[in-house]
């Protein structure tokens, strides 16, 4: 089993997380589990910092600890899209020095503003947090307890400072298992789209590359409740 972690934001966009299971539970070859990272569930963290611009900005980095710092799992943010088998990541697992794999980004953006008029700025290591394939056992990862989480800030958790090694430590996924829609052209290929300006759900997203196949993916996770009837055809 695989085990998901998916950054949930319920005043936000909640539906974006149920879109996202859907998509890979249509998909996955094997069984998967999914947590979404919702703050009222983390008895034991308390977010301190003032400067996300989601609820799961932080929290993501509890993966580790929420496994018993065990096995692996994986991250990912809920504004995504799953178009392939989640099974295939686990062939990227091949290196037990690395404590974790991330897409490796090396871009800026084409858009300073984001959803809901929120700045989208550019700095180091920009989205490379926005999908972690975590070795959960890794020595360093031990680390990630509530407590230092909650006392780190943000730079030094998204470019992985708390590692030895971060360049050698951090190893790295092909772009398609994180391709950023709009800040990338359209790739047939891509396994994992990131809406990272915005869910097809806001106005302003509607009809961005990939966002039929995202209200595709909605339609049939609210069947019956779209109004068709198939009894004739039973």
């Amino acid at each position: 089993m695989l085990k998901i972690f998916v950054g949930f934001d319920g005043k936000v966009e909640p539906v974006a997380y149920a879109v996202f299971c859907q998509s890979v539970i249509e998909k996955s070859s094997i069984p998967v589990s999914f947590t979404p990272l919702a703050l009222n569930t983390l008895s034991e963290y308390k977010e301190t910092h003032t400067d996300g611009s989601n609820a799961f900005i932080y929290s993501r980095f509890l993966v580790p600890y929420l496994c018993d710092f065990k096995g692996m799992a994986l991250f990912v943010d809920g504004d995504m899209i799953c178009r392939a088998d989640i099974a295939e990541l686990l062939w990227e697992y091949d290196n037990q020095d690395e404590a974790v794999k991330v897409v490796k980004h090396y871009y800026q953006t084409k858009h300073p503003i984001k959803y809901l008029g929120a700045k989208n700025e550019d700095y180091e290591k920009k989205n490379w947090s926005s999908v972690m394939l975590w070795n959960c056992g890794h020595h360093l990862n031990k680390q990630l307890t509530a407590r230092f989480v909650m006392e780190k800030d943000g730079q030094y958790l998204h470019r992985f400072k708390w590692l030895k090694y971060p360049e050698e430590q951090v190893g790295k996924l092909p772009e398609e298992w994180n391709w950023l829609e709009t800040e990338y052209e359209y790739n047939k290929d891509a396994k994992l789209v990131h809406h990272t300006l915005g869910t097809p759900c806001f106005k302003d997203y509607q009809s961005t590359d990939y966002s039929q196949e995202w209200w595709d993916t909605y339609q049939r996770m609210i069947y019956p409740l779209t109004g068709q009837n198939k009894e004739s055809e039973l």
